[in-house]
């Protein structure tokens, strides 16, 4: 009995298996993650900064060396920044092992999943959108952004989960794209569970690092 109750409980199995050791995404957690990074950020800009302020306090002639210690307080935070935008891949950014017949068919029923309202940015910035509890998430061929929302108005923290298709590598682009967005659609706390967070923070700081097309599906989203 208990078996088939497990079988038959909704959600993602590998959410599941993960139960024991990961604690299940939520609105909870997602804020609690978001604010450990923003502590994160802060600590390490002041790490750098403040003994690069105390310098130039003491002695002005000590530019220089103050400003190595300014620009690692942006740069260490902006190549987390660049890492977590690198892990989302849009669709064409990788060859795929199958042919281009089958990758045009697969995009074409990709298209159709995707539904009317989002082909077009499908088609412009190689990533899929999709509108959850959680917010408004980008899929790519391998890892997703997620949108945060404030209320009812989208917010400035950007998301940025590490997440591919077990095994797809003989699958076109854009079959592990519909993997990843038929696995929102069915649990997307589940996703968010065992996706690996590579980045959250400013906004500002992900569309940097971004290639054209996820600059674009960012503002649309």
């Amino acid at each position: 009995m208990a078996g088939a109750e497990a079988a038959s409980a909704p959600g993602l199995p590998e959410a599941a298996a993960l139960g024991w050791r990961r604690e299940p995404a939520s609105e909870r957690t997602l804020r609690r993650d978001g604010r450990r990074w923003t502590a994160w950020t802060c600590w390490v800009v002041a790490l750098f900064a403040a003994p690069g302020a105390a310098l130039l306090w003491i002695e002005p002639w000590t530019f220089p060396v103050a400003a190595l210690c300014f620009a690692h307080a942006w740069a260490v935070p902006s190549l987390q920044a660049r890492r977590g935008a690198r892990s989302v891949v849009p669709i064409g950014s990788e060859r795929s092992a199958a042919g281009a017949a089958a990758d045009r068919v697969a995009l074409g029923l990709l298209a159709d999943l995707a539904g009317h309202a989002d082909r077009e940015l499908l088609a412009r910035t190689g990533l899929v959108r999709h509108r959850g509890r959680l917010g408004t998430w980008l899929v790519g061929e391998q890892g997703a952004l997620l949108i945060r929302r404030r209320g009812r108005l989208p917010g400035r923290r950007v998301f940025c989960w590490c997440v591919r298709v077990a095994d797809a590598r003989e699958l076109p682009a854009a079959d592990r794209v519909a993997h990843l967005l038929l696995a929102l659609r069915e649990d997307e706390e589940g996703v968010a569970t065992i996706a690996n967070l590579a980045f959250s923070g400013a906004r500002w700081r992900v569309v940097r690092h971004l290639p054209p097309g996820g600059r674009a599906g960012l503002a649309s989203a």
